[in-house]
Formats: C-alpha cells, sequence, structure tokens
C-alpha cells in the first residue's frame, strides 16, 4: 500500500460519500462521511506494477480504517490471506461495539458495565433485538411472551431420557437445540413474523434447555419454569428445586445470575456468532444456526475458558505457589499456560472483567462462602499486573478469571460453565442471525484457501495382499477401539515416529511461516 498522507501506507483519492450511518440505524450503511466530505482510498501496488484502488470503510464510532477488498479477485487476481480473520470484518453490524484498545463494550450504544448495575436480562435482550430498550408497557409484552414460550414440547423432552447421566451438558445441548428444528421446521426466514418467534422461542427455551440437561446429567427430575419468577430466578428455580420442597430463590444469587447473562450477552463475531452467522448464510433453519454456534462455544478456547481458569488454580493450589507458576509461565515450561488473561480483542483491561470481579467478591461475601481460590486468583492477578512482561503483551484479567470462581460460589458445577455461556449468548446469536436475514447480508460464507497439497498425479492402483480375509477387515471395522494392526494404531505410531525424529508431519508443501500465531 503506497503512502501519501498516512503513516500506514494510504494513497488517499476522493470523491463525494453518498450516504452515512446514524448509530443505531439500518447497519446496511456501516461507512461514515469522511471529515472532509469526501472518499478515501488506499492503492495497491503489485509486483508487475499495476495499482488497484481499495475504498476505505469508516465505522459509526472508532478509530478503525476497513479496507474495502469486495472486488479484489476480479480485479486484481489476488486474494488475501488471514488464519483467523484477525484483520478481517466478515459482515457489518450495529448491534454491539468494542474498542479493544481502550476497553470499550457497547450494547446499542450502552455501556455493558452500566446496563449490568441498572437493568433487567430481558431489558437487555429487548435492547439488542429492536435497537432500544423497552418503555414499561413493552417490556411487560416481552416478559409475557418470553414466559410463555419457556414451555418445551414434549417431544423435545423426551429426547433427554436417551441422554446417559454421564453425558456432558453441551452435548446434550447441541442435540437438543438442533432438535428444536424438527418441531419448528415450517419457519421461513423471509417471513419477519417467523423469524421474531424464532428470536424469542430460543431465547426462553435455551435456558430451560440448559437446567434440563443438568438434572438430566445428575439423574434428577426437571423442574419447569414459574411464571411469578423472573428470568434469572427462574433459571436458579429450575436448576436447584426439586418436587420435594419449595425452593426459595436467593436475591444474590439471582442478581449475579442476572448480571453474568447480561455480561456475556452479545460480544461482536466471535467464534461462535461468526459460526451462527456463517450457518446462516446457507439458509439454514434458526434452530440448526443455534445448535452449530453452541458446537462451537464448547471449546476449551471459547466458552471453555473459565473452566480452564479453574484448573489452573486448582493446579497452583496456594497463593504462595504463584510466584512459581508465574516464573514457569515466563519460561514457557511444558504444561504450564496462563488461562483468564489476555484477549483476541481486548488490549486493555476488559470492562466485562472489572463487572465480574467486583460481582465475585460481593457474591461470595454475601453468601459467605470461603473460596481459597479466590485468594490464588488474587494474588495471580496482583503479580501478573505489576509484571513488565505481561504487561508489555498487554495481559490483562479476561471476564472469565473470575466468572468461575463465582459460579461455583452459586453452586453450578464446573461441568454447567459453557451451558451458562450458552444460554446467555444465545440472546446475541439470534439477534446477529435476525440482523444477517433481515438487512439482506445473504452472501454464503465461503473463504478460500492456500493450497499447500501434492499436485495432480495419475491414480495407481496398489496390489493387495493375497493373505487378507475380506470378512476379517470388515467384521475389525466394527469394534469401538482400534486394536493392534488398525489403521488408526498405524497412523498414529508414523507421526510419533516423526515427531521423535524433528521431522514435520505435515503435508504442507508451502511454508509462510509463523502466521497462525501472528
Amino acid at each position: 500500500l503506497k503512502c501519501a498522507s498516512h503513516r500506514c501506507g494510504v494513497a488517499v483519492a476522493s470523491a463525494a460519500l453518498a450516504r452515512a450511518m446514524g448509530f443505531g440505524d439500518s447497519p446496511k450503511e456501516a461507512w461514515v462521511e469522511a471529515k472532509d466530505g469526501q472518499e478515501e482510498f488506499a492503492v495497491l501496488t503489485l509486483p508487475d506494477g499495476r495499482e488497484h484502488k481499495i475504498k476505505i470503510l469508516k465505522p459509526r464510532i472508532g478509530e478503525e480504517l476497513f479496507l474495502d477488498i469486495r472486488d479484489l479477485h476480479a480485479k486484481t487476481g489476488c486474494f488475501t490471506f488471514d488464519p483467523g480473520f484477525t484483520c478481517t470484518a466478515s459482515c457489518i453490524s450495529a448491534i454491539t461495539y468494542i474498542d479493544g484498545p481502550k476497553g470499550i463494550c457497547l450494547y446499542r450504544g450502552y455501556p455493558v458495565q452500566d446496563l449490568c448495575a441498572k437493568a433487567e436480562v430481558l431489558e437487555c435482550a429487548h435492547l439488542l433485538l429492536t435497537g432500544e430498550l423497552p418503555n414499561a408497557e413493552q417490556q411487560v409484552k416481552f416478559e409475557v411472551e418470553i414466559k410463555k414460550h419457556m414451555l418445551v414440547h414434549e417431544k423435545i423432552k423426551s429426547m433427554f431420557q436417551n441422554f446417559t447421566i454421564s453425558a456432558h451438558p453441551m452435548a446434550i445441548m447441541v442435540a437438543v437445540v438442533g432438535g428444536l428444528s424438527s418441531i419448528f421446521s415450517e419457519l421461513n426466514p423471509a417471513d419477519s413474523t417467523h423469524r421474531w418467534l424464532a428470536c424469542t422461542r430460543l431465547i426462553a427455551k435455551v435456558p430451560v434447555l440448559a437446567c434440563m440437561a443438568y438434572k438430566t446429567s445428575i439423574g434428577q427430575p426437571i423442574m419447569y419454569p414459574k411464571a411469578n419468577l423472573s428470568f434469572a430466578e427462574n433459571f436458579l428455580y429450575m436448576m436447584f428445586g426439586t418436587p420435594l420442597e419449595e425452593y426459595v430463590v436467593d436475591p444474590v444469587a439471582a442478581k449475579a445470575i442476572n448480571a453474568f447473562m447480561i455480561l456475556h450477552l452479545d460480544h461482536e463475531q466471535n467464534a461462535s456468532t461468526s459460526t451462527v452467522r456463517i450457518a446462516g448464510s446457507s439458509q439454514a433453519n434458526p434452530y440448526a444456526c443455534i445448535a452449530a454456534g453452541v458446537a462451537s462455544l464448547w471449546g476449551p478456547a471459547h466458552g471453555g475458558a473459565n473452566e480452564a481458569v479453574i484448573k489452573m488454580l486448582e493446579q497452583i493450589g496456594k497463593a504462595e505457589n504463584v510466584a512459581q507458576f508465574v516464573a514457569d509461565v515466563k519460561a514457557k515450561k511444558d504444561g504450564v499456560r496462563l488461562m483468564g488473561f489476555g484477549h483476541r480483542v481486548y488490549k486493555n483491561y476488559d470492562p466485562r472483567a472489572r463487572v465480574m470481579k467486583g460481582l465475585c467478591a460481593e457474591v461470595l461475601g454475601s453468601l459467605g462462602v470461603q473460596d481459597p481460590l479466590l485468594d490464588v486468583a488474587q494474588e495471580l492477578e496482583r503479580i501478573a499486573l505489576a509484571d513488565e512482561y505481561f504487561v508489555a503483551r498487554k495481559l490483562y484479567p479476561n471476564v472469565d478469571y473470575y466468572s468461575g470462581i463465582m459460579l461455583r460460589a452459586l453452586g453450578i458445577p464446573t461441568s454447567m460453565f459453557t451451558v451458562m455461556f450458552a444460554m446467555s449468548r444465545c440472546v446475541g446469536w439470534v439477534c446477529q442471525w435476525n440482523e444477517m436475514v433481515s438487512e439482506k447480508q445473504m452472501r454464503i460464507g465461503r473463504p478460500r484457501q492456500l493450497y499447500a497439497g501434492t499436485e495432480a498425479r495419475e491414480y495407481q492402483a496398489a496390489e493387495k495382499p493375497q493373505d487378507v480375509n475380506p470378512k476379517l477387515v470388515r467384521a475389525g471395522s466394527t469394534h469401538l477401539a482400534p486394536g493392534p494392526g488398525d489403521f488408526t494404531i498405524e497412523q498414529t505410531e508414523r507421526e510419533k515416529l516423526a515427531d521423535s525424529k524433528n521431522r514435520r508431519s505435515s503435508s504442507f508443501m508451502v511454508d509462510v511461516g509463523d502466521s497462525y500465531q501472528r
């Protein structure tokens, strides 16, 4: 990119901008008028001397610049290479704004920490869905409709009978959320009524399904929600209530669940949200799209991060062991990883983490819970934030760092941590899906690849050994686990042998350096 007026090497050309987006308006108009009323372009110079003008798009707020490369291949024959999409915007959205360097997170313009302190979770759900907080009448109507949809179809309920008692709740969630598409298969995404129904049904049903998954995993009877309880109170009732006695919801616990859900409602284009959008771009049933989001969230690098923090703190054991742990992290000792610090977007203290830290202390204090892991977490944070090694790398606590300790204090088991995340983020997923469809951003997701495999070659049939009994081969394929001589075992041994000789077992024939770690 040639530089005419910017340090980054941008050559600027000008033409009148046709339109500008007002915040909260249609996200189709994601760029705003430049300060001088002119469009800006970057000029890309190719190795053969050709030049290509790239329009610069600017968001409604923030200082980022986006290079519009939608016509790059058509006009230059080139593609871009960006593993993990760290520098690529895949869509236009007006739902959540994040400024990573400044540590800002806004839901439709409202700071998330303000919403946690003042709002109810269903207020925020209405905000994300419609763009505005509800008035008193709208809030009542919205809550009534959500509670109406909290009943689960008996066919879906019967699915829980088929899961083993040891089944992970997230495995159950993937199945039953996808199963909703069999009940609501008539949905037409082009019909706005159908879309709103899908959104409200999912917001209502996913927390109920989450509690059903937990009850199934521990062998207890399923509890149904109550109309006189709030959204957060109903979750606690369905989690911990039993038919034996009346369960009284602790207001401190309800406040904590309400804030936890608000903090996790949406977070721009993360892995699971992008998964929902890509699935939706094929015009798939929205319940199947949300199930895809649940599957993506399940991973320890995403929704399972707070569970990983708990395991790390348990590994450290005591506050006096923190200094040695930090030294091992800095020395990159095998098996030692710092969890709950750093974020792909935030290069400052995650604003959600500040709220969660205070919430954690409030919950443990109000409930009289003494968790030794809190002392370990606080000492680790203190040492890390004073260490230049972590400060230089902009490694600050994220929202997952204290959330696990708070959930433990509420009696929520570790296996349910990611499910808690999923039921909260479901609100953001349906909002993102609805925005994508309603704003006609339905171009199907189809990334390209940098091919690094073998060149074209002819097929040559291998000679089959004469002493192989076809019946034995077929019988062996039914084994639940591979045994000696099976393909899986032999292939694993080949990879181990290659690794022991410091030979790359990768089939890549093109080396692009450490781009996947950048």
